[in-house]
């Protein structure tokens, strides 16, 4: 008897060791998550984001900031999407007013939840759609790793901890990187590419007509990053005008700004003007994913003080200089660790397994 216990009590362990490596192997994120609760779930959110650019263009840019202002706050769990009063992410001081894209996150939400009711999560739509924004925009394509929950929490006051500023200076700014896991090749990758350049209208348009941009070579590509997202997007004038005309108290302009931008800027956003104008985070490349950015940065034609510091103040000297100067000549370079730095950034601190839920409104925690 006390044998055949023994018997039972082995089984018993075997099966809790399985069961437990089974729920540890499936609490990791993976890019084949849905394959089987919700084998359509790619195509939808593509069909929808590829719609919504080609109703805006600007909003590939959105897309992608939406997912960057997620994940650096308590990680990529969708709090940035969550309604509320002025204590949430929705109001914190990079998202008040700027913070856009929750309209186009509802529509896939919705399509969704009607043919896979209750199975994913918003903080993956958010992670699929922005790869879908860059890939739309002539950016580079990967396979997005999947099985993150959503959050209970928004937490506006951590939000404005935590977020990158445009005023800041390099430091401040790699720390935040550095206080969720990234490095300072992500600060660099991914700061250069929220934006989206709009010479290349006719190019756009075969694009949102014929879908796919596989057979497009990489030099039709379009840019996008943190400051590599500015490779794609527009900034209001009060996001660098402090540039134009006092910079730093000195009474003077930024002397790092091109001569001639810096006289366009001037006009364009006058002292007493409207601060809410907005122009291309990345001249002459507005709607592309590219390069073209950096090639900026290295003529003094970075808009946001935050961009040109990763080449011209003295500490991208030994940290961030030389990947500006190889991602300018290098569009493959740039691509890969854009890549790399998206897949990065999208495992800060996921809540899987058991933790979080998922929402059936991105925009409320369940009742």
């Amino acid at each position: 008897m006390k044998s055949q216990n023994n018997f039972k009590g082995y089984y018993y362990s075997l099966f809790m060791i399985s069961l437990m490596l089974c729920l540890g192997a499936r609490s990791q994120l993976t890019t084949d998550f849905y394959s089987q609760t919700c084998p359509s779930l790619l195509s939808t959110v593509r069909k929808h984001v590829q719609s919504a650019i080609k109703t805006e263009m600007r909003m590939a840019a959105s897309l992608l900031r939406l997912h960057f202002h997620d994940c650096f706050v308590n990680g990529c769990d969708a709090s940035v999407l969550l309604d509320g009063d002025n204590s949430t992410e929705k109001f914190a001081l990079a998202n008040v007013n700027s913070a856009r894209g929750f309209e186009v996150i509802d529509a896939i939400k919705s399509a969704v939840e009607s043919s896979c009711n209750g199975v994913v999560s918003c903080a993956d739509i958010l992670a699929i759609a922005a790869r879908d924004s860059v890939v739309f925009s002539g950016g580079p394509n990967w396979r997005v790793l999947l099985g993150r929950r959503d959050g209970l929490v928004s937490n506006g006051t951590l939000a404005n901890a935590a977020l990158p500023s445009p005023f800041e200076a390099l430091d401040a700014i790699i720390q935040k990187f550095v206080d969720v896991g990234l490095n300072i090749t992500d600060v660099v990758s991914l700061t250069g590419n929220l934006l989206l350049r709009g010479n290349q209208l006719p190019y756009w348009k075969k694009v949102l007509k014929y879908g796919s941009l596989r057979s497009r070579s990489r030099s039709q590509a379009v840019g996008y990053c943190f400051q590599g997202g500015h490779t794609i997007g527009l900034a209001k004038c009060a996001t660098f005008d402090n540039r134009l005309f006092n910079f730093s108290g000195t009474g003077a302009p930024d002397s790092t700004m091109e001569a001639t931008m810096l006289a366009d800027l001037q006009s364009f956003c006058p002292v007493n003007g409207d601060s809410d104008r907005f122009t291309a985070l990345d001249r002459n490349s507005t709607d592309l994913f590219d390069n073209h950015y950096f090639k900026n940065l290295l003529n003094g034609k970075g808009l946001l003080g935050s961009d040109q510091i990763l080449y011209s103040s003295d500490l991208a000297v030994s940290t961030t200089k030389s990947l500006v100067e190889s991602y300018s000549s290098n569009s493959k370079l740039f691509f890969s660790d854009f890549v790399n730095s998206m897949i990065k950034m999208g495992n800060i601190s996921p809540l899987t397994g058991t933790n979080g839920e998922i929402r059936k409104n991105c925009r409320a925690v369940n009742s």
